[in-house]
């Protein structure tokens, strides 16, 4: 289907990330159609569709995350493009073939590669051989015999770590410090591995000790051309779960990321790559260790966009269309500084979610400030969903004025009728550590558990 007959694009998606898809491609003066489950009827950004259809009642099983649901209302609509947004069937190598053979296409890779890149052990061989760096440890799920276990685990070096080849999201993975230990957490990332993504396979990997966590965005299209559009640093993190984002990652060497970032878009191009992606990295003592690549928008987006003035998800849309990207890499310019706060439904002392309803709702404003969200007054945040209800982003010309503006950006922001994490998120942007810049993944943890003695 050549680019001008594409007219519809079918949103499987829901809250602020549909809302975001929904105004990119309005602006490309194409019609939407948003689809939503029971939970989310009425909700305010669902109005700004031309056309919205129930995929089904609130449990994301029955809804959002039901391949045959979501490809029928999609065929329902006209639709030609499926945006599937981040989360749900975002990764889902079995809807990407589902769409295609109803005839649309949908806005990323396609299913093989898809797979492949999902396969945290196939992701891991691909790099290898592309000359992407990664994490010391053999490019093969493990055997089952225990003392070939240990030799590999002595040839790695202790402390290892053993992780579910189908993994992600922080689940199915143990540290084991020593011989003592790998038996155990051996079993048990096994019996995680095929309980939470029904496959068994497992991987080890050296345990690096104070990494930092650095991504590579990308964009490649179906014409052989593929772009990194720079990099992110998202170490602030509780459970592997992402707090706050930003733009550029601080105190990198900008010609160690160049290289990294030309391999990244380099390796796009000999897998087939097609769409947005994310390359994710362990980053400690000056090196690069990849662990996986998200075929997928991310959550995170929208600091690369505020540093490079692109519209990330417009260019999703366009290559999927089977544009050519309309830059070379030499056009590709960051500028300044951004930060990006998850704004979340939730307890800010314990994390528990706090789903209700928005009783009244104030968002910043001024020079730099951008916030995402598909909230408003007496809107309701469902029970049945992530509790992430917004993000606040600010730019500045530097990493000082960026932050100085998120933090009167959340000095001004105003939630009420539900708890939100936004009094952490004010605390977190005056902790000396975050100030400094260049902190480990486990440096928010840290810090949780000295708040946690202090206020005993």
């Amino acid at each position: 289907m050549s680019e001008a007959n594409i007219q519809t694009v079918f949103v499987a998606n829901r809250g602020e990330i549909a809302l975001r898809i929904i105004r990119a491609s309005r602006r490309l003066g194409l019609r939407v159609v948003c689809g939503f489950s029971e939970a989310d009827r009425g909700s305010p950004y669902l109005s700004l569709a031309d056309e919205t259809i129930c995929i089904g009642p609130a449990p994301a099983a029955k809804s959002y995350l039901n391949i045959p649901a979501v490809v029928r209302a999609a065929q329902l609509s006209g639709a030609d493009l499926i945006h599937p947004g981040y989360g749900f069937l975002s990764e889902n190598a079995d809807f990407a073939e589902a769409v295609q053979a109803a005839g649309m296409t949908l806005i990323g890779p396609n299913a093989d590669v898809m797979r492949r890149m999902g396969d945290k052990v196939e992701a891991k061989a691909a790099m290898i051989a592309a000359g992407v760096p990664c994490v010391p440890g053999p490019d093969s799920v493990l055997p089952d015999d225990v003392a070939e276990i240990s030799r590999i685990a002595e040839e790695i070096g202790y402390p290892v770590i053993l992780k579910a080849a189908g993994g992600g999201g922080g689940r199915g993975m143990r540290i084991a410090r020593a011989q003592a230990e790998l038996a155990q957490a051996y079993m048990l990332t096994r019996q995680e591995a095929q309980r939470f993504f029904g496959n068994p396979d497992i991987y080890m990997e050296k345990f690096l000790e104070r990494p930092r966590h650095v991504e590579i965005q990308v964009m490649a299209d179906s014409h052989g051309q593929a772009l990194w559009l720079g990099d992110r640093d998202c170490s602030m993190q509780r459970r592997h779960q992402k707090l706050i984002e930003e733009a550029p990652a601080p105190g990198i060497d900008r010609v160690l990321i160049a290289e990294i970032g030309a391999r990244c878009a380099q390796s796009c191009v000999e897998i087939g790559y097609v769409g947005a992606g994310t390359f994710e990295f362990l980053y400690e003592d000056g090196e690069f260790y990849f662990i996986e690549m998200n075929t997928r928008i991310q959550v995170e987006h929208p600091v690369t966009e505020m540093v490079t003035g692109l519209d990330i998800v417009a260019l999703q849309i366009d290559v999927a269309r089977g544009g050519k990207l309309a830059m070379a890499q030499r056009d590709v310019r960051t500028e300044g500084h951004a930060v990006e706060c998850r704004i979340n439904a939730e307890d800010p002392l314990t994390f528990a979610p706090n789903p209700g309803r928005v009783s009244a709702l104030h968002i910043p404003g001024g020079p730099g400030v951008r916030v995402d969200t598909h909230m408003a007054a007496g809107a309701e945040v469902s029970a049945s969903y992530d509790s992430m209800i917004a993000k606040v982003i600010a730019f500045g010309a530097d990493r000082t004025e960026a932050i100085a503006r998120a933090r009167s950006a959340l000095a001004e922001m105003r939630i009420e009728g539900i708890k939100t994490n936004i009094p952490l998120h004010r605390e977190l942007l005056v902790e000396e550590g975050f100030a400094e810049g260049g902190v480990s993944i486990h440096h928010l943890e840290h810090w949780l558990k000295a708040r946690e003695v202090e206020n005993v």
